[in-house]
């Protein structure tokens, strides 16, 4: 039997979400954050699990066979940085994230310490492309991305 993905929509209050995030950075960060993906993706946003805020939602199906609906934009304000998820994977915008300012990547993550110190245009266009391609019909889920 399948297990299902962990993280799911909920209907829990993403205001209220944000208010209790401790660290005053990450705090006005996740506040931004909401306005600039909102905008670029026309989406409310929605609680994905206990933490991360999601804006819209894909379907994924990897090789494995394991299948699933995630944000197709989002963030989570954790302690150490602010983590944007990027569906389509950071290679995607590896020329683009080279200009964003002091950041670090991982697969499909792009973690921001202070959105003062990157360049907002950027990061606007990042998201704008990551949600356009996982949005697109015939959308593939990125080859490293774990699906077993």
């Amino acid at each position: 039997m399948a297990t299902p993905n962990a993280t799911q929509p909920t209907d829990a209050d993403v205001e209220a979400f944000l208010a209790a995030v401790e660290h005053p950075v990450r705090r006005r960060d996740a506040e931004r954050l909401v306005a600039l993906l909102a905008r670029v993706t026309g989406e409310p946003p929605r609680l994905w699990g206990p933490s991360i805020v999601g804006f819209g939602a894909y379907h994924y199906r990897y090789a494995s066979g394991r299948e699933g609906d995630a944000a197709a934009a989002g963030f989570s304000p954790r302690k150490g940085a602010t983590t944007l998820y990027l569906a389509d994977g950071t290679d995607a915008h590896a020329e683009l994230l080279s200009t964003l300012g002091p950041h670090t990547t991982g697969v499909s993550c792009v973690y921001v310490k202070d959105l003062d110190d990157v360049d907002p245009a950027v990061l606007e266009e990042v998201v704008r492309r990551s949600y356009a391609a996982v949005t697109t019909e015939g959308f593939a889920v990125h080859p490293d991305a774990r699906g077993s």
